[in-house]
């Protein structure tokens, strides 16, 4: 709009003074006083103000032959995080380190919750029932069964998980975790997977469901499904308690006191490392067989760092991802409890239904270093990763008799601490090889419900949910097997 254009809108304005109201007047004439104190053509000056910008960011982004780029922070960081001799090492140390601090950190506060809702409240409620006149099956199914699952679900997962997540966020908030992304896009292209995928894998760390939704953004078909059928592969939020307590009780304690938190800590970062290792065999195996095809490429941004909203991101990790996860553990655990507890006192042929499972699944589970009790855990525990742990302790007691199977089977009392557990564990005939393949199977087992109902909407076939759900789970009965296999032999 040229300066006579103004001049004649605000005499316009003016002179329908009655019609415009005052504001919109009072703007006219002001932006008329202001053209004026503008000297030269205005339309060239705000162009010569966006190529001066331009040049200014081009300046800061691009390097030209024989100069130097222009220092700040961002370059200065990628040059080491996003090295390639510097790069995976600095990755596995710092999240060597968070897995220290979560494994460290969560022990007290553990003890304590574990002290106040099972030391505590679980003999308050269990006398308040008695005191009630309540019958014995329905105090068992109430208490013994869906309490007490549900406490063991709260005092195991929520130290970790308030630890774990809040600091993975924060990376997330810093800016670290698209140059994770950045460096293994040339490990999946290698593998025949899209680069992509490494940003859904990210995703699957908190959850294997969201990491299936995320693959859609990979355009090629072929390469989308590669994602979706590796993504289990990725630690999910249910299944980091589970790391961390066998990694505690089974591989820490085999090594001297003060190095026990590093060694636990390295154990898990070794599963999640190795997790990731499937995802490229298994994309590369993949890619060759039901889905061969050109690898596309694509161009990754990194997002600049920032410093991380503390508060903030503490405030929406504890409330989007540890109580989000918490809850549905909680909603799973109830039912899960009640039936874990009937199926300890449902008799027949002298023993209980949860006996005659075990028995029968104990073979197989002792041939890949595992046991009958936790292959039951994990078909109790397909709705949800998060219920594992209380699943394998509630059979636990009942296939050791702790307190007995009859009124009251599945009961445990006074596991306040990592050594309590572990001892009820060994008295289960557990080894540090069983903890130990219980971590691989943690990781290799089949996707839950909810990951195969979301991968059955991505996919729209039976056959590929099938694959998705069958794949994993043949993986972790043949590495447990090697593992154990070469576990005896070494002795």
């Amino acid at each position: 709009m040229t300066a006579n254009n103004l001049s004649m809108v605000s005499w316009s304005s003016n002179a329908s003074a009655q019609t415009v109201p005052a504001g919109v007047a009072d703007v006219l004439n002001a932006t008329h006083n202001l053209r004026r104190q503008i000297r030269g053509d205005l339309h060239e000056q705000f162009v010569e103000a966006i190529y001066a910008d331009a040049e200014r960011i081009a300046n800061r982004a691009v390097t030209r032959d024989g100069e130097k780029a222009c220092p700040t922070w961002d370059r200065a960081i990628d040059h080491a995080v996003t090295s390639r001799v510097w790069g995976f090492p600095l990755m596995l140390a710092l999240f060597t380190l968070m897995f220290w601090l979560t494994i460290n950190g969560a022990n007290a506060p553990s003890g304590v919750i574990s002290g106040l809702l099972i030391e505590r409240i679980y003999p308050a409620l269990r006398d308040g029932a008695t005191q009630l006149g309540f019958p014995w099956w329905l105090r068992g199914v109430l208490v013994d069964g869906m309490y007490l699952a549900t406490a063991w679900i709260v005092s195991v997962m929520l130290p970790p998980m308030a630890i774990f997540f809040p600091m993975f966020a924060l990376l997330e908030d810093f800016g670290y975790l698209p140059r994770v992304a950045f460096n293994l896009d040339r490990m999946f292209r290698t593998a025949g997977a899209h680069g992509k995928q490494a940003m859904s894998t990210m995703m699957g760390f908190g959850c294997n469901a969201a990491g299936v939704v995320a693959a859609r953004i990979i355009d090629s078909p072929r390469e989308r499904l590669i994602a979706i059928l590796t993504n289990n592969f990725a630690l999910c939020n249910g299944r980091w308690p589970t790391q961390f307590l066998m990694a505690a009780l089974f591989v820490g304690s085999l090594a001297p006191a003060h190095l026990a938190g590093f060694v636990s800590a390295a154990a898990v970062t070794g599963v999640a490392l190795f997790g990731m290792l499937m995802t490229f065999a298994v994309a590369w195996g993949l890619s060759r067989t039901l889905l061969k095809g050109e690898v596309s490429t694509f161009s990754l941004e990194l997002p600049p760092y920032r410093l991380p909203r503390f508060w903030q991101t503490l405030y929406t990790s504890l409330v989007n991802r540890t109580i989000f996860v918490l809850w549905r553990a909680v909603v799973f655990a109830l039912p899960a409890g009640a039936i874990i507890w009937l199926s300890g006192n449902i008799r027949f042929a002298d023993a209980s239904l949860a006996e005659h499972l075990i028995h029968g699944l104990n073979p197989v589970g002792l041939s890949v270093g595992l046991n009958g009790v936790i292959l039951l855990a994990y078909l109790v525990a397909i709705p949800a990763n998060e219920i594992i742990i209380p699943t394998i302790l509630m059979l636990t007691v009942m296939e050791t008799g702790a307190t007995g199977l009859g009124q009251g089977a599945g009961v445990m009392f006074d596991l306040d601490s990592g050594a309590s557990i572990k001892s009820l564990l060994q008295n289960g005939g557990w080894t540090s090889l069983t903890g130990v393949n219980l971590m691989f199977f943690s990781l290799l087992h089949n996707p839950c419900s909810t990951t195969l109902y979301t991968i059955y909407k991505e996919t729209g076939s039976v056959r590929w949910t099938a694959i998705a759900a069958l794949l994993p789970l043949a993986l972790g009965l043949l590495v447990t097997f090697l593992v154990a296999t070469l576990w005896e032999l070494s002795r």
